[in-house]
C-alpha cells in the first residue's frame, strides 16, 4: 500500500493520561452512522483542541495593545481537513457571527491535508465549541450527528500563527530577525485600519494598492515579530505571502519566452504625443532596435558627439545606456507592465546622446566639451521641445580636493544656468563604489568614498541611491543575506560626508539602487534579485537586463522629473527640481539614524548620506487636504551699483495666505512647516581658495520665516544682521523658534537649494504669516569689473503645511488663494 493512500491509526492523549487508538469513523446513515464510542472520542479530543485554541486565543486578546489595537476583537483558527474532504470547507464561514474564512492552504508536512485558517470575533469564540457539543449529543431527524458535515471531517484545531496566514512556499519564510516585503493581503474594507496600526508599529508599507471585491493587496516591509503584532492586534490581515517583483524570474525562463512578454507589452504600448516631454540621456548610445524602446525613441532623436562612434550601445559599455533607457521609460514598474494585459501609455519620450567612445575612454580634459556638445545636439534637432538631461556617467575625483569645482563640473553648472537664457535641468548620478565590501565596512567605507566628477557641481540635481529590495527567492542564493537593510543606503552609493561644510550637499536624493547579498564568508555580491528589471541592448540574445547603483537611481530621477514637467509644462527647472526635493522624506531606517544624532553637526553628517530622503512622485503632485502646499515661482535683483559700490539691492517678502482660523482651531496640535528653496548659480572656477573675493557662485539666496511675535520692521532688521554675518562668515544667530528646525540655516545653507521643516504647535505656525527670501554675497557683488552686479537671480520656493496626527482640511480654506509678494530695499 502507498504512502498517500495508506489510513494510519490516530493516537489521542487525553487528560488523565491515558492513550487510547482511534480510527476515523465512517461517514453516512444507517449502518455506516459511526460508533458511538468513536463519536465521542472525536468530540471529547476536539473539545480538547479546540479549548487550548480558545485559552491561547483569551491570552492574545488580553495582550492586545490598547494603543494599537484596532477592528473587531478576534482570533484565528486553524482547521487541519483531508484534502479529499473540503466539501466541510464552506460550513467553517457564518456571516450572521462575521466568521470569515480567510486562507486555505495544502499543509507541507502531510500532502493529504489542508489547512483551512478561519478568523473568529471575540463574540463569538464558542461557535465551534458548541458545534462539536452539539455534533456528540445530537441527532437530525435521519439519525445522524448534528454537525456531521463538519465535525467528522475535522482532522485538528489549533491557533492560528503567522506561519498560518502564510501562503508561499514554507522555505522562503523569513527567519524571525529579518525584515522583508510581504504582500499583505487585506479583508474588505480593512485597509483604513491596516495603515494606522504599521504607522503606530513604524512598519514601512508602500502607498499603492490592488484592490478585488473581498481583498485589497498592499505591500509592508516589517520583520516576523512585527507582522505577528499586527495580527494579533487587528483583524485586517486575511493572508501573507512574499512580494516577487524581483528580476531572477525572467531571467530563468527561455530567451524565446522572453520575446512572448515582450511581444505582448508592445502591442499594448500607446506612442507618446508629439509634444511629450523628453528623457535626453547622455551615456553608451541606444539599441533602439529593442521593441520596448522603439515605441518611445524616434531614430531622428539618437546622436553622438562623434559621428564615427556610430548611435548605437556597445560591448564595451555592457549595454549601459540601454538597461538606461528601459528605467527611464518604464521606471521600476516594467514587471508589474509585463504582467498585466491592460494598455500602457507613455507620457515622455526619450533621446539619446552618445558621449562615450564605443571602446575606451574619453580624455579627462575633454569631458566638458562632450557634455556641452551632447546637450547641444537634441536642442538644434529638436529646439521647442522640454527635455530633462539624464547623466549617469562619471570618473574620481582627488580626495584631497573632494568638493571643489572641476572644469567638467563648472560645464554642467554653465549648462544649467545657460547664461540668462531658459535654464536647463540636468539630473546627475553621485557615482560607485567599485572595491569589494564586507558587512563591516557598509556605510563606514560609503562614508569615505565621495562623490565622483561631476557630481560637485551646484545646478544640477545629483542622485545617490537606496534601496528597498530585501526579498531574496532564488534558491541558489538559500541562507544569503542582503547587505543593505531595507531603506537604508545602497551598499554602493557615494556621500559626501567628507567634504567641507561650504561646498553643496550631495546627493540631494536618493532613489532606489538595488542591494548586494552575502553568504557570511566572502564579499558581498550583486544578485537577479536585489536589482531592478530593464532592457538588454541585444535583444536577439535575450530581452531583460538588470540594473542596479546609482545609475538606476539617476534614471529612476530622470523619470519623476519627466513626469513633473509632463504635468506641470510651465514650471521651470528650478520648480522641477525643487519639488523633487521638497517631496522628498527619510525613510524609517534612515530616521533611526537621525534620532540619535542630537546635534546640527551630526545631522549634516547624516544629511551628506542621505540627501533629504527619497522623493515621492504623487507627493510632488498633488495637495492633500491635511497637507498644504503653495508654489511660488519669482526673482529678484540681488545687487545694484551705488557710489562705485556694489550693495544688495532687496528681498522678497511672501505674505502666506495662511488658513489662520482652522490652525487656530488646532490650538497644541503639532503641526510641520516644510520649505525649500531653489535657484541656479552662474558658476566661476578657478583654485583661489575659499576667500569671499573668490567665489565660485554668483550669489546666494536665503530664506527665512517671521517669528509668531515678531513685525514687520524686526524681520527685516534680522534679516539684515544674518546678511551680513553670513558675509563675513560668522555663525548665523537666531531667535529662540528658529531652533524648531529640524536641520537649521548653519546646515542647510550650502549649495544652492535649501530644504527644512519647521516643528511647532499650530497656533504658533497662524502667526508665522511671511517668508523673506534675500541675497547673500557672490562673484556677481564682489568683481565688479565683470558688470554682473545688475543681474537677475530667478527662484522657486515651495512651501508646505502638514498636520500629520489629526484630520483638518487646511487645504480648501485657500485653495483659490494665490499668495502675494512685495520687493522690499534692503
Amino acid at each position: 500500500m502507498s504512502k498517500q493512500s495508506r489510513e494510519l491509526p490516530h493516537i489521542y492523549l487525553f487528560e488523565n493520561g491515558t492513550s487510547e487508538n482511534y480510527t476515523r469513523p465512517k461517514r453516512g446513515g444507517g449502518a455506516n452512522s459511526p460508533p458511538e464510542r468513536n463519536r465521542a472520542a472525536h468530540a471529547k479530543y476536539l473539545e480538547q483542541a479546540i479549548g487550548r485554541a480558545i485559552q491561547e486565543a483569551r491570552k492574545q486578546l488580553n495582550s492586545r495593545d490598547s494603543k494599537l489595537a484596532t477592528g473587531v476583537s478576534g482570533f484565528y483558527l486553524e482547521f487541519e481537513i483531508q484534502a479529499k474532504e473540503t466539501i466541510a470547507l464552506k460550513s467553517l464561514e457564518n456571516q450572521q457571527k462575521r466568521i470569515e474564512l480567510v486562507v486555505v492552504k495544502k499543509l507541507p508536512e502531510r500532502e493529504d491535508m489542508v489547512g483551512a485558517i478561519v478568523f473568529v470575533p471575540e463574540s463569538s469564540s464558542d461557535y465551534f465549541m458548541k458545534k462539536v457539543e452539539e455534533y456528540r449529543d445530537k441527532n437530525t431527524k435521519t439519525k445522524k450527528p448534528k454537525n456531521e458535515a463538519l465535525i467528522s471531517r475535522l482532522e485538528n484545531v489549533q491557533i492560528g500563527k503567522v506561519t498560518s496566514l502564510f501562503t508561499d512556499n514554507p522555505a522562503l519564510f523569513p527567519e524571525d530577525e529579518r525584515k522583508i516585503w510581504w504582500e499583505v493581503w487585506l479583508r474588505k474594507d480593512k485597509r483604513e485600519e491596516f495603515n494606522q496600526i504599521t504607522q503606530k508599529l513604524e512598519i514601512h508599507t508602500k502607498p499603492h494598492a490592488i484592490s478585488f471585491p473581498e481583498r485589497e493587496i498592499v505591500l509592508a516591509m516589517s520583520d516576523v515579530e512585527g507582522m505577528a503584532r499586527v495580527i494579533h492586534n487587528s483583524d485586517a490581515v486575511a493572508e501573507l505571502r512574499i512580494a516577487k517583483d524581483t528580476p531572477s524570474m525572467f531571467f530563468e525562463i527561455a530567451a524565446s519566452d522572453q520575446v512572448q512578454w515582450v511581444n505582448d507589452l508592445e502591442k499594448r504600448l500607446l506612442e507618446p504625443g508629439k509634444h511629450a516631454v523628453s528623457i535626453c540621456l547622455l551615456d553608451s548610445g541606444v539599441a533602439r532596435i529593442h521593441p520596448l524602446l522603439s515605441s518611445g525613441m524616434a531614430l531622428d532623436d539618437m546622436h553622438s558627439v562623434e559621428p564615427s562612434w556610430g548611435v548605437n550601445d556597445s560591448v564595451y559599455w555592457r549595454g549601459h545606456g540601454t538597461a538606461m533607457a528601459g528605467l527611464c521609460l518604464y521606471s521600476d514598474s516594467l514587471i508589474a507592465m509585463l504582467a498585466t494585459s491592460e494598455k500602457v501609455k507613455l507620457l515622455h519620450r526619450l533621446e539619446s546622446v552618445k558621449i562615450l567612445p564605443h571602446t575606451g575612454q574619453n580624455e579627462p580634459d575633454l569631458y566638458g566639451a562632450i557634455t556641452e556638445q551632447g546637450v547641444s545636439l537634441p536642442e538644434i534637432q529638436a529646439p521647442e521641445r522640454r527635455r530633462v538631461f539624464c547623466m549617469a556617467v562619471t570618473s574620481s575625483i582627488d580626495s584631497s580636493n573632494a568638493g571643489t569645482p572641476s572644469s567638467w563640473s563648472a560645464a554642467v553648472d554653465q549648462l544649467c544656468f545657460n547664461d540668462g537664457e531658459f535654464r536647463r535641468l540636468m539630473i546627475v548620478s553621485a557615482g560607485n563604489i567599485f572595491q569589494e565590501i564586507f558587512p563591516k565596512d557598509y556605510l563606514n567605507i560609503n562614508d569615505l568614498e565621495t562623490i565622483e566628477n561631476p557630481g560637485q557641481a551646484w545646478n544640477p540635481l545629483i542622485v545617490g541611491a537606496c534601496t528597498e529590495q530585501i526579498n531574496i527567492l532564488d534558491p541558489n542564493y538559500a541562507g544569503w543575506q542582503v547587505l543593505a537593510p531595507g531603506g537604508d543606503l545602497s551598499p554602493r552609493s557615494r556621500t559626501s560626508v567628507r567634504w567641507d561644510s561650504q561646498w553643496p550637499i550631495r546627493p540631494d536624493v536618493v532613489f532606489e539602487g538595488g542591494n548586494m547579498a552575502f553568504n557570511g564568508q566572502n564579499s558581498a555580491e550583486t544578485i537577479d534579485d536585489l536589482c531592478l528589471l530593464t532592457t538588454y541592448y541585444r535583444p536577439n540574445v535575450r530581452m531583460f537586463d538588470r540594473m542596479n547603483d546609482t545609475s538606476c537611481a539617476t534614471a529612476l530621477a530622470s523619470y519623476m522629473a519627466a513626469r513633473i514637467m509632463s504635468e506641470h509644462s510651465h514650471y521651470r527647472p528650478e520648480t522641477v527640481r525643487a519639488l523633487i526635493v521638497h517631496s522628498a522624506e527619510w525613510t524609517p531606517a534612515m530616521q533611526n539614524h537621525f534620532k540619535v544624532a542630537s546635534s546640527k553637526t551630526a545631522r549634516r553628517t547624516l544629511l551628506r548620506r542621505y540627501g533629504y530622503g527619497v522623493p515621492d512622485l504623487r507627493r510632488a503632485l498633488q495637495s492633500a487636504s491635511n497637507d498644504l502646499t503653495l508654489i511660488i515661482e519669482d526673482e529678484l535683483q540681488p545687487f545694484y551699483l551705488e557710489a562705485n559700490l556694489v550693495k544688495t539691492k532687496e528681498m522678497k517678502l511672501h505674505k502666506l495666505p495662511w488658513p489662520s482660523e482652522e490652525l487656530e482651531k488646532l490650538g497644541e496640535e503639532k503641526v510641520e512647516l516644510k520649505i525649500t528653496l531653489s535657484y541656479f548659480i552662474e558658476p566661476n572656477p578657478g583654485e583661489r581658495g575659499w576667500a569671499y573675493r573668490h567665489r565660485y557662485a554668483s550669489h546666494g539666496l536665503r530664506f527665512k520665516v517671521k517669528g509668531s511675535l515678531e513685525t514687520d520692521d524686526d524681520f527685516k532688521w534680522r534679516i539684515n544682521q544674518a546678511t551680513r554675518e553670513e558675509e563675513e562668515g560668522r555663525t548665523i544667530s537666531t531667535m529662540s523658534d528658529e531652533n524648531n528646525w529640524f536641520l537649521g540655516p548653519n546646515t542647510r545653507d550650502s549649495g544652492s537649494i535649501h530644504s527644512d521643516i519647521w516643528h511647532g504647535n499650530a497656533v504658533e505656525l497662524a502667526q508665522k504669516d511671511a517668508i523673506a527670501v534675500y541675497p547673500v554675497g557672490g562673484w556677481w557683488k564682489e568683481k565688479k569689473y565683470l558688470n554682473r552686479w545688475n543681474q537677475m537671480a530667478l527662484y522657486s520656493l515651495i512651501i508646505s503645511i502638514r498636520v500629520p496626527e489629526v484630520e483638518a482640511d487646511i487645504y480648501t480654506p485657500v485653495s483659490n488663494i494665490v499668495s502675494t509678494s512685495i520687493a522690499i530695499d534692503t
